[in-house]
């Protein structure tokens, strides 16, 4: 499983844009094939950071949403709105406790 975590910082007259472009799509990020996980942080401390966390049975999977339309309008709505580069990293998920 690949878990793909991506900070954005937003302009604080943007969040608002930015939150309803994210629930206007979330489902279907979410059932896109392949994604199996999705949340969305905001930081405690700087309310303009944002984090989603998602996981993806495959690679592919994520490559394969990555080139979707779904991806490019989402990201084309979203990456106008920056204040700081985006960054990005995906991880293995090694092991979860509960």
């Amino acid at each position: 499983m690949l878990v793909r975590i991506v900070k954005m910082g937003f302009h604080e007259m943007h969040i608002d844009t930015f939150l309803s472009n994210f629930n206007a799509n979330k489902k279907q990020i979410r059932n896109f094939k392949g994604c199996k996980f999705l949340e969305l942080y905001r930081d405690k401390n700087n309310p303009n950071i944002f984090f989603t966390y998602s996981y993806w049975e495959t690679e592919n999977d994520l490559e394969q949403y990555r080139q979707s339309e779904l991806f490019k309008n989402v990201w084309n709505k979203t990456k106008v709105l920056f204040n700081i580069k985006p960054e990005a990293w995906s991880v293995d998920k090694l092991e979860t406790l509960k």
